[in-house]
């Protein structure tokens, strides 16, 4: 079943600043990810190792927890511009159509409720599926 056609003589949108983004998120991902892991490899070569339960092992533990919160943040907003950027592609594509569906209710409401029989006569009927 092809629920999605094209229409003819529609025209793409050109591409922009999402094409740009999507070509460099890659990039953007991991070398922002070897950043944040790297302040943590120097937050730990600095430091002295820490005694355990001391205020220094507190201290690292809360650094630590903010680095790999850092790191999530980061790759969830890689992620949220991952999906603009596919989103805007598939708006500036080429115009699909799908399945008409009629509202009866357009331009003026109705007074009366809409009938099962009157609904059913405007749906596309599938002969393999009445049996």
């Amino acid at each position: 079943m092809n629920w999605l056609q094209k229409v003819p003589n529609s025209h793409r949108a050109a591409s922009g600043l999402e094409w740009k983004l999507w070509r460099k998120l890659p990039w953007i991902a991991v070398l922002g990810t070897v950043l944040i892991l790297l302040a943590l490899l120097v937050l730990h070569t600095l430091m002295d190792a820490p005694q355990d339960g001391s205020a220094e092992a507190r201290w690292l533990q809360m650094a630590d927890y903010f680095i790999y919160a850092v790191l999530i943040f980061h790759w969830t907003m890689v992620l949220t511009v991952a999906i603009g950027c596919i989103i805007v592609m598939v708006m500036k594509g080429p115009s699909y159509q799908a399945d008409s569906y009629p509202v009866s209710h357009s331009d003026q409401p109705r007074t009366t409720q809409e009938t099962d029989e009157e609904a059913a006569s405007r749906r596309p009927h599938d002969n393999q599926k009445a049996a």
